[in-house]
């Protein structure tokens, strides 16, 4: 068998050996255009658990490379004039040039053919007799670059600039300096790599390197300015150049890793953020799941077939994570008006490979810092002594909202049950609703209640439109009040051209057969291309259905709801004026942010009038119609603001459902990017929702301040009492109703 690798970096060099070893017959030639020893860069970053993975599949290389290694357990976050040390972490720093050398060596032991300043040309016509050709070039290959009609490459450009200097300081820690001049806000990602040397990252937004000058600076100039920006940071120590120039982080991704007989190895198949530290690690990750492919499968095609399946889900984990960090690091600015504790926390979390959970086991006194912070905070906001010694979990830390205050942070998210009749809601309701209460959740909001017949999804969703309706509605507000220390609130709504649709479970989004009622929405689009036609609002409508809020609300009141939610979002009749996907209108309410915000600012405003003015209203947005040519971002935070302004008191920010093409980007806490973008840019408390299931989860979001509230769908509906059970898990003493007393005496067990 004849194997090409055309790169000489960590991929190329540790898949030939691997494969050389595991196949001595074959005949592995590793193809590198530079030098031996002319490599780029300074220090690479392993995890401990990285080394682990290492340690059985080469221990000859394995052995070098840890003798090699500048251990560290601590990050060290300079911010504020402060500096936060957490501990616990085991990374491993590695001179690049190091690393090269180590798997050169063991490749020439093994007889690969490693040839260096040789050219390949991108094209492959020399290699047409090998059987397999790695393509391990890099992030800028050029074997990619040349078939890309067969890779599909997706390469985007992060905005932010950055550059990788070196330095003499003798880091302890894995270091973060957060540094503002007048030019703006300077990031450095530093750690020590070997004995005397350590990599030294710059990164700032544009804005401040255009500002600083930076964009037309020599790397000589480059120098110069970092030296006396961290001069009272290096202590008399040097930066270090290496074809050190100002640049933006490519995350590239390829719709398919290999054709024929050619596979991508490393960045040039997929990159990481550097903030993250996994580049080097997934390339020799790679190189040891492309050498188990081709051990099991005796044909290339299958074995890269296999490769690809089985590395792709835990590369792709790996960009999910690294583009939440790298995005945290693009808008540091957004999180400067956080205290230094917080600001750490929130850092530490940012692509939630560390966890407040987490962070217990690896530093437990930072941990504890962090709860003491939270219940301070908590103490100030709510009016309530909380306990110090130990502080509560984040999670069960009260929460004011005018005169009403949640008991915890936890809310049952509006979910519904399609089971009311003509509106009135059941005994299903009551039990739904009633247990979740006494499960625990400091919040249990009901589900998306129509303001009229018209403007329900379905035939069994609930109203709040006729004088039955609120005798049903108080029933289970008494109950929760009477059995529970939870708050209840009704979400108000008009399904818009998403209504007279069948119940969930018989077809979701689908038309009835008969019986349809008309539609209205902002613009005469069906949400379905077989879906009715809804007729574009005139004046007469807008006011009719301003009343039917005002009446909702009224009725809300005499049913004794704590607090009130506005449904704008989801593409729902009030979410379809926001959207430019949804409003196509040229008069004063389409075009503008200003104009599409007009009518659900006036239902609003209209609804705060009348609601007593102690009890809070909520509204909840789709941040983000996951589909090109919907709400932006700064779209998201004029929406807030606007709510604000009119007096909203949190913000329930969710996603997607505007139309029924949207392309979403599911994942673990998926929408909590967007709470805290609408928390810290429009200064106004929010409630986050979207796949929040573990305590640790919950507990890092309400520590970093990425919302106020969690908000909990399916969670709720697996376990109505995960509340409690999370009190049970954290050690936290939960208030069991008498009823329920004989609890405190149980020893769960899962097996």
């Amino acid at each position: 068998m004849k194997i090409v690798c055309i790169g000489g970096g960590p991929a190329g060099l540790y898949f030939a050996l691997l494969m050389k070893k595991a196949r001595p017959d074959a005949a592995v030639q590793v193809y590198e255009r530079h030098g031996r020893g002319e490599t780029f860069g300074f220090g690479v970053v392993f995890s401990d658990a990285t080394m682990g993975n290492l340690a059985t599949e080469d221990p000859e290389s394995y052995a070098r490379i840890t003798r090699e290694l500048a251990h560290w357990d601590d990050i060290d976050t300079f911010i504020h004039g402060e500096v936060i040390r957490s501990t616990g972490h085991g990374f491993s720093g590695l001179s690049r040039r190091t690393l090269l050398e180590i798997l050169t060596e063991r490749c020439l032991e093994l007889s690969v053919d490693v040839q260096f300043g040789r050219e390949a040309g991108p094209e492959l016509g020399e290699f047409s007799g090998a059987d397999l050709i790695v393509a391990c070039d890099g992030v800028n290959s050029a074997i990619r670059d040349a078939h890309q009609a067969r890779f599909e490459p997706d390469v985007d450009f992060r905005p932010n600039r950055f550059v990788w200097l070196g330095t003499t300081f003798p880091f302890d820690a894995f270091t973060f300096y957060f540094e503002q001049n007048a030019h703006g806000l300077f990031r450095v990602h530093a750690y020590r790599y070997e004995a005397g040397t350590s990599t030294f990252i710059v990164e700032c937004t544009e804005q401040t390197w255009r500002a600083a000058g930076l964009d037309t600076a020599s790397e000589q100039d480059t120098l110069e300015y970092c030296e006396r920006l961290f001069a009272h940071r290096l202590g008399g120590h040097r930066l270090l150049a290496n074809r050190s120039i100002w640049r933006q982080f490519p995350t590239v991704k390829n719709a398919h890793w290999h054709f024929d007989n050619v596979v991508l190895l490393g960045d040039a198949a997929h990159t990481a953020h550097f903030s993250i530290g996994s580049g080097t690690k997934l390339a020799m990750e790679d190189s040891i799941a492309l050498r188990d492919a081709l051990l099991a499968h005796p044909r290339v095609p299958d074995a890269l077939a296999a490769y690809e399946a089985e590395r792709r889900s835990a590369v792709e984990s790996i960009q999910r994570a690294a583009e939440v960090s790298l995005g945290w690091f693009e808008n540091t600015e957004r999180y400067l008006p956080l205290d230094a504790l917080t600001f750490t926390f929130s850092m530490l979390t940012r692509s939630l490979r560390v966890t407040h959970e987490n962070l217990k086991l690896r530093d437990p006194a930072l941990a504890d810092r962090v709860d003491q912070n939270v219940a301070g905070k908590a103490e100030l906001q709510s009016g309530r002594a909380l306990p110090r010694a130990p502080a509560p979990p984040p999670i069960f830390t009260p929460f004011k909202l005018r005169d009403m205050v949640l008991e915890n942070r936890i809310a049952v998210s509006p979910m519904c049950m399609y089971s009311a009749e003509d509106g009135t809601v059941n005994d299903w309701h009551l039990v739904h609703l009633g247990s979740r209460a006494v499960g625990g959740a400091g919040l249990v909001i009901a589900e998306m209640t129509d303001v009229s017949a018209e403007g329900r999804i379905s035939p069994g969703c609930a109203g709040m439109y006729r004088p039955e309706h609120v005798a049903a509605w108080r029933r289970i507000t008494e109950f929760v009040h009477r059995f529970s220390s939870s708050k209840i609130a009704l979400q108000l709504g008009h399904a818009g051209r998403k209504g007279s649709t069948q119940r969930l479970w018989e077809g979701p989004d689908q038309p009835l057969a008969e019986g349809n009622w008309p539609l209205l929405s902002a613009s005469p689009l069906p949400y379905l291309p077989h879906g009715q036609v809804p007729k574009a609002m005139d004046a007469a409508d807008r006011a009719r259905v301003l009343d039917d809020h005002v009446r909702a609300a009224e009725l809300a009141i005499e049913a004794g709801f704590d607090a009130l939610e506005l449904h704008c979002a989801h593409g729902y009749l009030l979410a379809s004026f926001l959207s430019p996907l949804t409003n196509q209108r040229d008069d004063e309410y389409g075009g503008s942010l200003a104009n599409r915000l007009r009518y659900p600012l006036e239902v609003f405003t209209a609804v705060r009038a009348i609601w007593p003015a102690e009890r809070p209203m909520s509204v909840r947005i789709s941040a983000c119609d996951w589909l090109d040519g919907g709400t932006t971002l700064d779209d998201v935070v004029g929406i807030a603001r606007a709510f604000r302004e009119h007096g909203v008191d949190i913000v329930d920010v969710s996603a997607g459902q505007t139309v029924a093409e949207q392309r979403p980007r599911y994942g673990r806490l998926f929408q909590t990017p967007f709470s805290e973008l609408v928390r810290l840019e429009a200064q106004v408390p929010t409630m986050t929702v979207g796949n929040i299931q573990s305590y640790g989860d919950a507990n890092s979001i309400i520590a970093a301040e990425r919302a106020d509230v969690c908000v909990l769908a399916r969670a709720h509906l697996y376990d109505p009492y995960w509340t409690r059970h999370a009190a049970s898990a954290l050690g936290f003493p939960s208030d069991w109703p008498p009823q329920y007393s004989a609890v405190k005496r149980y020893d769960f067990r899962f097996a």
